[in-house]
């Protein structure tokens, strides 16, 4: 099936266009659920947390231990992606069942709160990239526009002027800044939660289990290496996987428009890798066609490509898609770049406006 090609000189209505590509792509099948393939996925990931159990029991009072400590982060994350496309509806036909099964994996084995996810993922759906509405270009730390490094001081401005640098250093501290940004949102009464109380007893339990076996099994040391290396390796996961969605693509200015398929396209980047990529990224690497259709399925998304990256070579909307070197290479430089604003705390502030001009 084809989407009709707009006749030379007819003027091109970017929202008629896309909801003609979403027909063919709904007629396709590529909408429809996957459930042998998320039934297969959490079959393996079961299998493969008991494995690490299991090796945890095995191992005792050894060093390896933290070899099984990073197989958890790396575990914990895999199960982060599950949660997050059940979050997109993508894993079950029924809204509620969805949200059921991704607070379970989210708080019970990811450790995050489902609600905030969903709270602020959400937003950043709803406005990608765009100044005062995206939550994710915020950064408490991070400064992903150029005005938020200008006004920033103190510690947080030397930071900044080697953000690019730091970046991935830093995102070994993500893991925790998830943890607890989880037990705020929950703990603040300021947010309106449903389901609350069980949000905040899965993480309980969670976190008593994870730490409890920890500090039970393992010396004193040991035990917090074990969980350092475990919360540093989902951190940088974590961070790894989703950063190179958006950053360093275009930043919409606070107030500006435009349409649906125009804004999602123009501030996501896809990363090349095929199967191998979709299975380190959680799909993540076709962001291009999650943010058209965030409710699409994960085994669907390499066909749909596809179609719209001939949609947008007829529109003649950018299309990005890099190598996984060179997504992160530019992660670095776009950081380094906007960090370059951020003014020295121990500079006189006249000397620093001259320097930039």
């Amino acid at each position: 099936m084809r989407v009709t090609t707009p006749r030379t000189g007819e003027k091109i209505d970017p929202i008629r266009q896309f909801t003609a590509v979403a027909q063919v792509i709904r007629e396709s099948g590529y909408l429809e659920r996957a459930r042998w393939f998320y039934l297969l996925l959490m079959t393996g990931l079961g299998l493969a947390l008991l494995g690490a159990g299991a090796a945890f029991l095995l191992l005792g009072d050894s060093w390896w231990q933290l070899l099984v400590a990073a197989t958890l982060g790396i575990l914990f994350t895999q199960f982060a992606f599950f949660s997050h496309e059940a979050a997109h509806r993508q894993v079950l036909v029924s809204g509620p069942a969805n949200d059921r099964i991704g607070r379970l994996v989210g708080n019970f084995l990811v450790g995050m709160s489902y609600s905030w996810w969903m709270n602020k993922h959400t937003r950043h759906h709803a406005n990608p990239n765009q100044v005062g509405k995206d939550p994710d270009i915020a950064g408490d730390i991070i400064a992903f526009t150029d005005e938020k490094a200008t006004n920033a001081r103190g510690l947080l401005a030397v930071i900044n002027k080697r953000q690019g640098w730091l970046f991935f250093p830093l995102l070994m501290l993500e893991g925790l800044n998830l943890y607890v940004q989880s037990f705020a949102w929950l703990f603040s009464r300021r947010n309106k939660v449903t389901g609350r109380f069980f949000e905040l007893g899965l993480l309980t339990a969670r976190f008593a289990i994870v730490f409890g076996a920890a500090f039970w099994f393992l010396p004193l040391g040991l035990a917090f290496a074990f969980l350092g290396v475990q919360i540093a390796v989902f951190g940088l996961y974590m961070g790894g996987a989703f950063a190179p969605n958006h950053i360093g693509m275009p930043i919409i200015p606070a107030g500006s428009k435009l349409d649906f398929f125009t804004k999602q396209v123009l501030t996501s980047r896809n990363i090349r890798g095929g199967f191998w990529a979709s299975v380190l990224y959680g799909g993540l690497n076709y962001q291009v066609e999650h943010h058209l259709f965030p409710s699409m399925a994960r085994v669907h998304l390499a066909k749909t490509r596809r179609i719209v990256r001939e949609h947008c070579r007829t529109l003649g909307v950018a299309y990005t898609e890099t190598s996984i070197p060179r997504a992160y290479a530019e992660v670095v430089s776009y950081l380094n770049h906007v960090g370059r604003f951020a003014r020295d705390p121990f500079t006189c502030p006249v000397v620093g406006l001259y320097r930039r001009t």
